[in-house]
């Protein structure tokens, strides 16, 4: 009996998916559902293909080539875990298995461990593009053992997305143990940034501009004409001016104004803080999908509580537009630039308090030129900006980022005002303009806070003439004190 190649668990829509661009690309493929009606559905729908189905765990991993490779696409955490321990008897040293589920990366990093010792080697794959990306070309993000990686490498290349601009597969070996579902992550977290600086944007050109649903449409899609265009920018301009089915009006109007989560842009936020990195717009983003939930008290407060509220813009309304572009465009470089950020602190070695993940940082961009939510044209030059100096501390001192910027930052400035002016609370925008301005201080109000902490908690700190030497002052009588 001829072997498969390749096996995939689990037969939800991803799965089967993946499946298929897999099997499209010439390699055979084993498949296992815990619910068999599933895998046999999809084996019933695909006559012709080279699809095997397994009934048991076992039965399915005897279908496979030595060193078996296995993708499971089944729902992250326990389900995880308990399709590992089904398949785990019958794998032996040199296989590999591969979680294309949405983990959290500290799962990923227990699993490895777990499995270390047994010889099987785990694989942590982000996978982004949702359905249409699984089918056609997603990008992958793998972390694990880099050996596996090279045997795996035919195949992901061959399923993963291209790049429009030279063709590239949308894939790359991100790193040790835990990496890939570390950068997946990040890439949620961007993506939770970028999706809440597009609606900022909504709301000013719909309730300050007063622009109509069909003007919308025609703005985003010019927008994504430009410097601006990405997968985000080209799905609102399809989203915008959709017709209702149950009315004359476009249906985002009859949306209700709660946003879902699945928590992967809250784990993002909890990574910067366990690493010591600013993420102000990706916490924006995710603060504003907590406060949607609060409907209720929104609906009550909206009636009680006093503030202005927003009035037709009485100027030039193309000026207005393009004031509203430039933020967009700022704030987005922020977001990313806080994304590369949390990457190269993960990437330190332990010892500096990182992940010591051994990624190759100027790959990391390349991969979310297409297939993935994210992607957008201007990519390519974070993936150049990080070629040229691969320990560049941050996107924002890049020479053609800072001119961007430059070109761009009085409009950012403009319309944070507007929002201010008019009660639209712009947190994205205003938190990503706040990083940019705090981080191009030379000297902010922490010294202030430091005194604080020092006369209520002996905290310590340095001063201006001798950093590195930590200084103790007892503020009620004067006296200041070395510490060691």
């Amino acid at each position: 009996m001829s072997l498969q190649k390749f096996g995939i668990v689990g037969m939800e829509v991803m799965g089967r998916n993946i499946a298929l661009n897999i099997e499209e690309k010439g390699f055979p493929i084993a498949v296992y559902n815990r619910t068999t009606s599933k895998a046999e559905e999809f084996v019933a729908e695909n006559p012709g293909k080279n699809i095997k189905m397994g009934r048991t765990p076992a039965e399915f991993v005897a279908l496979l080539e030595k060193p078996r490779r296995i993708l499971l696409m089944v729902k992250a955490g326990y389900a995880t875990d308990a399709t590992i321990q089904s398949l785990k008897p019958h794998l032996e040293p040199g296989d590999i298995l591969i979680d294309g589920g949405n983990a959290l990366y500290s799962d990923t990093e227990r699993r490895e461990n777990e499995l270390r010792p047994t010889g099987i080697k785990f694989f942590g794959m982000g996978v982004s593009g949702g359905e249409e990306g699984a089918r056609h070309g997603p990008s992958l993000m793998p972390g694990g053992d880099r050996e596996a990686y090279e045997y795996l490498k035919p195949i992901l290349e061959k399923i993963a997305a291209k790049a429009p601009s030279d063709g590239v597969p949308c894939v790359t070996y991100c790193g040790e143990r835990s990496a890939g579902h570390f950068v997946k992550m990040v890439h949620n977290g961007i993506e939770y940034g970028d999706m809440q600086l597009i609606a900022e944007a909504y709301d000013l050109l719909k309730n300050v501009a007063g622009l109509t649903n069909d003007q919308l449409q025609d703005v985003f899609e010019e927008w994504n004409r430009s410097e601006l265009q990405s997968f985000l920018i080209d799905i609102t301009a399809k989203v915008i001016n959709f017709k209702d089915p149950q009315g004359s009006g476009p249906l985002v109007e009859q949306i209700r104004d709660v946003v879902g989560m699945k928590g992967t842009g809250t784990w993002t936020i909890k990574a910067g803080l366990d690493l010591l990195v600013p993420l102000p717009t990706m916490a924006a983003a995710v603060d504003m999908r907590q406060i949607s939930m609060l409907k209720d008290q929104r609906v009550q407060a909206s009636q009680v509580l006093g503030g202005p509220t927003p009035s037709k813009f009485s100027g030039d309304i193309q000026a207005f537009i393009q004031d509203i572009k430039d933020a967009l465009y700022c704030s987005k470089i922020c977001s990313y630039a806080q994304g590369m950020a949390l990457l190269a602190a993960a990437n330190r070695p332990k010892e500096q308090g990182g992940f010591e993940y051994k990624m190759n940082l100027p790959d990391l961009p390349m991969i979310w030129r297409a297939g993935c939510i994210i992607r957008a044209v201007f990519l390519e030059e974070i993936t150049k900006a990080f070629k040229q100096n691969p320990d560049l501390p941050n996107l924002l001192l890049d020479t053609k980022f800072k001119s961007m910027i430059d070109a761009r930052q009085n409009a950012w400035r403009r319309v944070v005002k507007v929002g201010i002016d008019n009660g639209i609370g712009l947190t994205a925008f205003s938190a990503s303009l706040a990083y940019y301005d705090s981080y191009r201080r030379e000297r902010l109000p922490g010294n202030l806070i430091q005194a604080q902490r020092d006369y209520f908690g002996a905290h310590t700190y340095e001063r201006l003439n001798a950093p590195g030497k930590f200084i103790h002052t007892e503020w009620s009588v004067g006296q200041t004190t070395d510490t060691p």
